[in-house]
């Protein structure tokens, strides 16, 4: 019976989780001498390799001295908790990742906490001892009280330490010390995390994570709880309501380097890879038909906010999209709750609108920008925060805990930013050459911050956010002061046009342009909104008189990310999102239409 070990590779945003997990593979040969590949293997998803941040979870696994350890990266962010919650069910033990300057960010101690919770064993890696002014001793100080204040066991805080820099490729006992590759690392995971336990008994498995195969269909994937798993069995599936249904195994894999290779069976404590099964859910228990024992669902945070997703119905609807139906929108929002825990989708009074819950701002953009890569066109409201009421009758609204490392001179900006917005500064102590601040702030006061801060700290601050609690509401928080240059006419827009308002505001278009009225073209430089005509050309004449030629000069326009979009919209406003463009307009499109329906957005 071959050893197996379970690790689930735990870290923040950006510390070299997934750089680490292909130095792994490399040292494990699972490569030719002559094959090539590129880096970051896991983030195979175009979306991840851009942002440079892990979304989806994804299994590997490698051999080293006879021990089969199967390894989960995770994601960093905690819009994306979903992913964590659910893996680390699978492992038992994680590796937990730390930067030798920044240490323990906020998203570290979210997951390490769920981790704890689950009694799995940690190894502390310090990674990027390589880098200028790293601390890695106050690093290890800071992990151990980070561990004893989430209520670590004595077990778990007498945790190994492995020092090094995964991508020079070394890990080691001692980061003034490099050696020249990282079998020390293995070498600890082998020793310190426990083996997969072998329970006897009849078969269970819960569906943890799911795959989709154009030829098989949707696949589950889980871990071995109790008993082999045999091809061709007959099983019982356990359902959310407690119902049983018959299935059979048709296909098995295990996880093997990259890929999955198939199996007549699976023991106890690995990994599998399961087809055959219908209608199946995340969390539900794979096991006996006559003596069904189902285990404990994954239970996952509740969503903090939501977002509400229309169809297209611009004048330019159906010009740049594949999929624009409700009914194309409806399936692939319920597509997607299949696999995306934290996700909840809820039917409206009308047939094309849809309110979706998430997680966060993130969390919900990563679903708008794969949609609108998938040749989907939408439109999206403004993100609203969920409220709640204790028994008292208080409004409760969400509160997340901001972390902000910024240079001394600019803490100042960041501070008055934060408190504008009803945060509270919790801790300011400084971090090397930067400040490091802790505030406790609304989650919708964190809409539209990141780009503000940004702007204060001329693109210098380093900013996270994780979900804290509800608290009693906090009050109006300031939203966006300026108001919107709104588009009085459909057409190509001119450059002696915008030529003549640039002293009405800043626009986010450029000439030649298509535009269509009621489209939001540009921001006021004052609180209302005016409408603007940017189609006029100039008047062309046969007299030509010295001095009225004049060379136009025009200020490049503002060009939002996806997620800047998405916090500089306001309530009267939708977001709409194409394969190749996204425009901001408002909900009204004809102007007489947005004035009789004023007080109904001042209401809200």
């Amino acid at each position: 019976m071959q050893s197996i070990r379970n690790i689930a590779i735990i870290a923040h945003v950006d510390h070299g989780k997934t750089t680490l997990v292909d130095k792994i593979i490399h040292a494990s040969k699972l490569f030719r001498d002559n094959q090539e590949f590129g880096d970051l293997i896991l983030d195979n998803n175009d979306l991840e390799r851009e942002r440079g941040i892990t979304i989806v979870s994804k299994n590997v696994s490698v051999r080293y001295k006879d021990v089969k350890i199967n390894i989960i990266d995770t994601p960093g962010h905690s819009d994306f908790g979903g992913e964590v919650e659910r893996v680390l069910k699978m492992a038992d033990g994680v590796c937990l990742l730390v930067d030798a300057f920044e240490g323990a960010m906020p998203q570290t101690r979210f997951v390490l906490s769920k981790a704890l919770q689950l009694g799995l064993k940690p190894i502390v890696i310090v990674n990027k001892v390589d880098k200028e002014n790293c601390r890695p001793d106050e690093v290890h100080e800071q992990v151990f009280d980070l561990m004893f204040n989430l209520g670590a066991t004595e077990d778990q805080l007498d945790f190994p330490t492995v020092y090094g820099s995964s991508k020079q490729g070394w890990m080691g006992p001692d980061w003034k010390t490099p050696t020249d590759n990282i079998t020390y690392l293995l070498d600890t995971i082998v020793e310190h995390i426990p083996a997969a336990p072998i329970n006897e008994g009849l078969p269970q498995m819960q569906v943890t994570s799911l795959d989709y195969s154009a030829f098989v269909g949707r696949i589950a994937i889980g871990r071995v709880h109790r008993g082999t798993l045999k091809e061709g069995a007959n099983m019982g599936l356990v359902k959310s309501d407690g119902s049983v249904k018959r299935v059979k195994i048709k296909e098995l894999q295990s996880f093997e380097g990259l890929g999955k290779v198939k199996v007549s069976e699976v023991a106890c404590g690995d990994i599998c890879a399961v087809t055959g099964l219908e209608d199946f859910e995340i969390g539900d228990t794979l096991t006996d038909y006559d003596n069904p024992e189902a285990i404990t669902r994954i239970s996952v945070d509740e969503p903090t906010m939501n977002m509400l997703f229309t169809i297209n119905n611009s004048p330019f609807f159906g010009k740049e999209g594949k999929f624009v139906t409700s009914r194309h929108l409806r399936e692939r929002l319920y597509k997607e709750i299949e696999k995306n825990l934290a996700l909840r989708v809820e039917n409206t009074d009308s047939e094309d609108r849809f309110l979706v819950y998430g997680r966060g701002i993130l969390h919900l953009s990563v679903l708008i920008e794969t949609m609108r890569r998938e040749g989907y066109e939408l439109q999206v409201g403004q993100p609203q925060v969920l409220y709640k009421e204790d028994e008292n009758g208080r409004k409760l609204e969400p509160i997340e805990t901001l972390v902000v490392d910024v240079p001394e001179e600019t803490a100042g900006k960041v501070i008055e930013l934060a408190t504008q917005r009803k945060g509270e500064l919790l801790i300011m102590e400084p971090k090397g050459d930067l400040q490091h601040l802790e505030f406790d702030i609304p989650s919708r006061g964190l809409i539209g911050l990141r780009s503000n801060v940004l702007t204060a700290t001329f693109g210098e601050a380093v900013m996270s956010h994780r979900f804290k609690e509800y608290q009693e509401y906090k009050g109006a928080i300031p939203e966006r002061i300026n108001g919107s240059l709104i588009s009085m006419t459909s057409g190509a827009a001119t450059a002696y046009s915008i030529d003549k308002l640039q002293d009405r505001g800043s626009f986010f278009i450029e000439p030649g342009d298509e535009i269509y009225t009621g489209q939001v073209i540009g921001e006021h430089n004052r609180q209302n909104d005016i409408v603007v005509n940017v189609i006029t050309a100039k008047q062309l004449t046969n007299m030509r008189a010295s001095g009225s030629d004049n060379n136009v000069k025009i200020a490049p326009k503002i060009s939002f990310s996806l997620e800047e979009n998405m916090e500089y919209i306001q309530k009267d406003e939708y977001l709409e999102v194409t394969p190749k463009s996204m425009r901001i307009r408002k909900i009204y499109l004809d102007e007489n239409e947005r004035k009789r329906n004023q007080s109904k957005f001042a209401m809200a």
